[in-house]
Protein backbone atom coordinates (compact mmCIF):
# COMPACT_ATOMS: atom_id res chain seq x y z
CA UNK A 1 0.00 0.00 0.00
CA UNK A 2 2.96 2.71 0.90
CA UNK A 3 4.71 1.56 -2.27
CA UNK A 4 1.86 2.04 -4.18
CA UNK A 5 1.13 5.78 -2.74
CA UNK A 6 4.83 6.84 -2.89
CA UNK A 7 4.31 5.99 -7.14
CA UNK A 8 1.63 7.35 -7.42
CA UNK A 9 3.49 10.93 -5.51
CA UNK A 10 6.16 10.35 -7.62
CA UNK A 11 3.90 9.97 -11.13
CA UNK A 12 1.81 13.46 -10.09
CA UNK A 13 4.86 15.39 -9.46
CA UNK A 14 4.80 18.75 -11.51
CA UNK A 15 1.61 18.12 -12.39
CA UNK A 16 0.29 20.91 -14.23
CA UNK A 17 3.43 22.79 -13.70
CA UNK A 18 4.86 22.21 -17.17
CA UNK A 19 3.78 22.62 -20.55
CA UNK A 20 2.90 25.87 -22.55
CA UNK A 21 0.04 28.02 -24.10
CA UNK A 22 -1.59 25.10 -25.52
CA UNK A 23 -1.01 22.17 -23.53
CA UNK A 24 -0.03 21.84 -19.62
CA UNK A 25 2.14 18.43 -20.25
CA UNK A 26 5.69 17.04 -18.47
CA UNK A 27 7.42 16.28 -21.61
CA UNK A 28 8.63 17.96 -24.82
CA UNK A 29 8.80 16.55 -28.65
CA UNK A 30 11.30 16.17 -30.80
CA UNK A 31 9.94 16.76 -34.25
CA UNK A 32 11.17 14.33 -36.69
CA UNK A 33 10.79 16.85 -39.55
CA UNK A 34 13.85 19.02 -38.17
CA UNK A 35 15.10 17.44 -35.27
CA UNK A 36 14.13 20.33 -32.81
CA UNK A 37 13.01 20.54 -29.57
CA UNK A 38 9.37 22.18 -29.35
CA UNK A 39 6.67 21.73 -26.24
CA UNK A 40 4.27 20.53 -28.38
CA UNK A 41 3.24 20.37 -31.59
CA UNK A 42 1.00 24.26 -32.27
CA UNK A 43 4.76 25.48 -31.02
CA UNK A 44 6.28 23.78 -33.90
CA UNK A 45 4.07 24.58 -36.45
CA UNK A 46 3.93 28.57 -35.12
CA UNK A 47 7.75 28.62 -35.39
CA UNK A 48 8.43 26.66 -38.72
CA UNK A 49 5.47 27.83 -40.84
CA UNK A 50 6.36 31.47 -39.98
CA UNK A 51 9.68 31.11 -41.23
CA UNK A 52 11.64 33.60 -44.29
CA UNK A 53 11.87 31.28 -46.07
CA UNK A 54 9.24 29.49 -47.33
CA UNK A 55 11.42 26.05 -48.94
CA UNK A 56 11.93 25.96 -44.81
CA UNK A 57 7.88 25.72 -43.79
CA UNK A 58 6.48 22.90 -42.27
CA UNK A 59 4.08 21.54 -40.13
CA UNK A 60 4.71 18.35 -38.09
CA UNK A 61 2.72 14.96 -38.31
CA UNK A 62 1.80 14.07 -34.89
CA UNK A 63 2.01 10.37 -35.95
CA UNK A 64 5.47 10.58 -36.60
CA UNK A 65 6.83 11.49 -33.73
CA UNK A 66 9.00 8.94 -31.83
CA UNK A 67 11.30 11.07 -29.19
CA UNK A 68 10.38 12.94 -25.98
CA UNK A 69 12.34 14.98 -23.31
CA UNK A 70 11.23 14.96 -19.99
CA UNK A 71 10.49 18.19 -18.31
CA UNK A 72 11.12 17.52 -15.09
CA UNK A 73 14.54 15.14 -15.13
CA UNK A 74 15.36 16.09 -19.09
CA UNK A 75 15.97 12.64 -20.22
CA UNK A 76 15.27 11.94 -23.85
CA UNK A 77 13.56 8.65 -24.84
CA UNK A 78 10.80 6.98 -27.00
CA UNK A 79 7.09 7.79 -26.85
CA UNK A 80 5.62 7.00 -23.25
CA UNK A 81 3.68 7.89 -20.55
CA UNK A 82 5.85 7.25 -17.56
CA UNK A 83 9.40 8.99 -17.59
CA UNK A 84 11.70 5.89 -17.75
CA UNK A 85 13.99 7.74 -15.76
CA UNK A 86 12.50 9.88 -13.18
CA UNK A 87 8.83 8.05 -13.00
CA UNK A 88 6.68 11.23 -13.59
CA UNK A 89 3.90 10.56 -15.50
CA UNK A 90 4.35 13.09 -18.58
CA UNK A 91 1.06 13.33 -19.36
CA UNK A 92 -2.00 12.69 -17.38
CA UNK A 93 -3.99 11.80 -20.73
CA UNK A 94 -1.64 10.24 -22.83
CA UNK A 95 -2.57 8.14 -26.26
CA UNK A 96 0.32 6.67 -28.06
CA UNK A 97 -1.83 6.71 -31.43
CA UNK A 98 -1.11 10.68 -31.67
CA UNK A 99 1.68 10.68 -29.10
CA UNK A 100 -0.46 13.25 -26.84
CA UNK A 101 -0.21 14.53 -23.83
CA UNK A 102 -2.22 16.78 -21.25
CA UNK A 103 -1.97 17.17 -17.63
CA UNK A 104 -5.79 19.14 -17.99
CA UNK A 105 -8.16 16.14 -17.77
CA UNK A 106 -11.30 18.80 -16.94
CA UNK A 107 -10.88 19.11 -21.29
CA UNK A 108 -12.42 15.16 -21.16
CA UNK A 109 -9.95 14.22 -23.94
CA UNK A 110 -10.65 11.03 -25.71
CA UNK A 111 -9.39 9.81 -28.85
CA UNK A 112 -11.65 9.02 -31.84
CA UNK A 113 -10.41 5.96 -34.19
CA UNK A 114 -12.71 7.25 -37.51
CA UNK A 115 -11.13 11.05 -37.36
CA UNK A 116 -7.33 9.14 -36.13
CA UNK A 117 -7.24 11.92 -33.98
CA UNK A 118 -7.23 13.31 -30.32
CA UNK A 119 -10.63 15.13 -29.57
CA UNK A 120 -12.10 17.00 -26.21
CA UNK A 121 -15.41 17.94 -24.82
CA UNK A 122 -15.76 14.01 -23.58
CA UNK A 123 -16.87 10.77 -25.65
CA UNK A 124 -20.41 10.90 -24.60
CA UNK A 125 -21.11 14.46 -25.73
CA UNK A 126 -19.60 13.59 -29.78
CA UNK A 127 -20.52 10.96 -32.49
CA UNK A 128 -18.91 10.98 -35.75
CA UNK A 129 -20.54 11.71 -39.01
CA UNK A 130 -18.60 9.31 -41.78
CA UNK A 131 -20.39 11.69 -44.23
CA UNK A 132 -18.56 14.97 -43.03
CA UNK A 133 -15.54 12.92 -41.91
CA UNK A 134 -15.26 14.57 -38.36
CA UNK A 135 -17.38 14.40 -34.82
CA UNK A 136 -19.62 16.77 -34.04
CA UNK A 137 -22.00 17.44 -31.18
CA UNK A 138 -24.65 14.63 -30.45
CA UNK A 139 -27.05 17.78 -30.89
CA UNK A 140 -26.59 17.46 -34.18
CA UNK A 141 -27.24 14.18 -34.87
CA UNK A 142 -29.81 13.26 -37.53
CA UNK A 143 -30.02 17.30 -37.57
CA UNK A 144 -27.73 18.71 -39.65
CA UNK A 145 -27.21 18.82 -43.29
CA UNK A 146 -23.90 16.53 -44.58
CA UNK A 147 -21.68 17.74 -46.65
CA UNK A 148 -18.95 15.27 -47.58
CA UNK A 149 -15.53 16.26 -45.90
CA UNK A 150 -16.83 19.16 -44.58
CA UNK A 151 -14.48 19.37 -41.71
CA UNK A 152 -11.94 18.04 -43.53
CA UNK A 153 -11.09 21.69 -45.48
CA UNK A 154 -10.17 25.56 -44.42
CA UNK A 155 -12.39 28.17 -42.72
CA UNK A 156 -13.46 30.17 -45.28
CA UNK A 157 -13.00 33.29 -43.29
CA UNK A 158 -9.05 33.07 -42.02
CA UNK A 159 -8.16 30.01 -43.81
CA UNK A 160 -7.18 27.63 -41.07
CA UNK A 161 -7.84 23.84 -41.30
CA UNK A 162 -10.48 23.46 -39.32
CA UNK A 163 -9.95 19.47 -39.04
CA UNK A 164 -6.91 20.31 -36.87
CA UNK A 165 -7.91 23.24 -35.35
CA UNK A 166 -8.19 23.67 -31.42
CA UNK A 167 -10.92 26.66 -32.01
CA UNK A 168 -14.38 25.68 -31.87
CA UNK A 169 -16.16 25.08 -35.18
CA UNK A 170 -19.92 25.18 -36.19
CA UNK A 171 -22.44 24.11 -38.84
CA UNK A 172 -24.46 26.46 -41.17
CA UNK A 173 -27.76 25.41 -42.16
CA UNK A 174 -25.99 25.05 -46.12
CA UNK A 175 -23.83 22.22 -44.20
CA UNK A 176 -20.54 24.17 -44.81
CA UNK A 177 -17.96 24.71 -41.37
CA UNK A 178 -16.25 27.71 -40.03
CA UNK A 179 -14.74 28.50 -36.69
CA UNK A 180 -17.09 30.00 -34.34
CA UNK A 181 -15.31 33.08 -34.17
CA UNK A 182 -15.27 33.42 -37.76
CA UNK A 183 -19.04 33.12 -38.00
CA UNK A 184 -19.92 35.86 -35.18
CA UNK A 185 -17.55 38.47 -37.13
CA UNK A 186 -19.65 37.95 -40.02
CA UNK A 187 -22.64 37.89 -38.35
CA UNK A 188 -21.25 41.68 -36.33
CA UNK A 189 -20.42 42.98 -39.99
CA UNK A 190 -23.83 42.36 -41.10
CA UNK A 191 -22.87 38.92 -43.74
CA UNK A 192 -25.33 37.09 -43.83
CA UNK A 193 -24.38 34.42 -46.73
CA UNK A 194 -22.24 31.41 -46.71
CA UNK A 195 -18.79 32.40 -48.31
CA UNK A 196 -18.76 29.18 -49.90
CA UNK A 197 -22.03 28.87 -51.63
CA UNK A 198 -23.79 32.14 -50.69
CA UNK A 199 -26.81 30.33 -48.89
CA UNK A 200 -28.69 32.48 -45.86
CA UNK A 201 -26.36 31.27 -42.72
CA UNK A 202 -29.83 32.23 -40.83
CA UNK A 203 -33.08 33.30 -40.54
CA UNK A 204 -33.78 35.93 -43.06
CA UNK A 205 -37.61 36.01 -42.76
CA UNK A 206 -37.79 39.21 -41.01
CA UNK A 207 -35.17 41.03 -42.46
CA UNK A 208 -36.98 40.30 -46.13
CA UNK A 209 -40.33 41.42 -44.69
CA UNK A 210 -38.56 44.98 -44.21
CA UNK A 211 -37.11 44.87 -47.26
CA UNK A 212 -40.77 44.04 -48.41
CA UNK A 213 -42.11 47.16 -46.91
CA UNK A 214 -38.98 49.43 -48.18
CA UNK A 215 -39.42 48.67 -51.53
CA UNK A 216 -43.52 48.99 -51.50
CA UNK A 217 -42.74 52.80 -50.04
CA UNK A 218 -39.79 53.36 -52.77
CA UNK A 219 -41.06 53.63 -56.09
CA UNK A 220 -38.85 53.36 -59.24
CA UNK A 221 -38.65 56.15 -62.07
CA UNK A 222 -40.81 55.46 -65.31
CA UNK A 223 -37.78 54.45 -67.35
CA UNK A 224 -36.40 51.69 -64.72
CA UNK A 225 -39.71 49.95 -65.03
CA UNK A 226 -38.37 46.76 -66.57
CA UNK A 227 -37.73 43.43 -66.05
CA UNK A 228 -34.50 41.19 -64.93
CA UNK A 229 -33.48 37.72 -64.37
CA UNK A 230 -32.17 36.58 -61.31
CA UNK A 231 -30.89 33.81 -59.46
CA UNK A 232 -31.73 32.32 -56.15
CA UNK A 233 -28.71 31.87 -54.05
CA UNK A 234 -30.86 30.00 -51.62
CA UNK A 235 -33.15 27.74 -53.72
CA UNK A 236 -31.12 28.00 -56.86
CA UNK A 237 -33.90 28.38 -58.70
CA UNK A 238 -34.49 31.52 -61.67
CA UNK A 239 -37.18 34.00 -62.18
CA UNK A 240 -38.09 37.13 -63.76
CA UNK A 241 -38.55 40.40 -61.54
CA UNK A 242 -38.82 43.62 -61.80
CA UNK A 243 -35.77 45.56 -60.93
CA UNK A 244 -35.33 47.73 -58.04
CA UNK A 245 -32.19 48.84 -56.79
CA UNK A 246 -32.76 48.21 -52.83
CA UNK A 247 -33.25 44.18 -53.81
CA UNK A 248 -34.64 41.84 -56.03
CA UNK A 249 -37.07 38.53 -54.20
CA UNK A 250 -37.14 35.13 -55.67
CA UNK A 251 -40.90 34.17 -56.80
CA UNK A 252 -40.24 30.43 -55.30
CA UNK A 253 -38.89 31.02 -52.18
CA UNK A 254 -39.63 34.65 -51.36
CA UNK A 255 -35.76 35.34 -50.60
CA UNK A 256 -33.44 38.79 -51.35
CA UNK A 257 -30.86 36.60 -51.34
CA UNK A 258 -30.33 36.85 -55.16
CA UNK A 259 -27.95 37.74 -57.64
CA UNK A 260 -29.04 39.26 -61.56
CA UNK A 261 -28.02 36.60 -64.75
CA UNK A 262 -28.05 37.08 -68.09
CA UNK A 263 -31.64 35.66 -69.49
CA UNK A 264 -31.52 31.83 -70.22
CA UNK A 265 -30.64 31.20 -73.58
CA UNK A 266 -34.46 29.32 -73.95
CA UNK A 267 -36.14 33.09 -72.73
CA UNK A 268 -33.55 35.41 -74.93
Amino acid sequence: MEEDTATERKEDFGKMQYGCEHYKRRCKIRAPCCNKIFPCRHCHNEAMTSLSDPKDRHEIVRHDIKQVICSVCNEEQQVARVCSNCGVNMGEYFCDICKFYDDDTEKQQFHCDECGICRVGGREKFFHCQKCGSCYSVDLRDNHLCVENSMRSHCPICFEYLFESVKSTTIMKCGHTMHVECYIEMANQNQYRCPICSKSMIDMSRSWELLDWEIRATAMPEEYSHEVWILCNDCNKTCKVFYHILGHKCSSCNSYNTRKIAAPEDHE
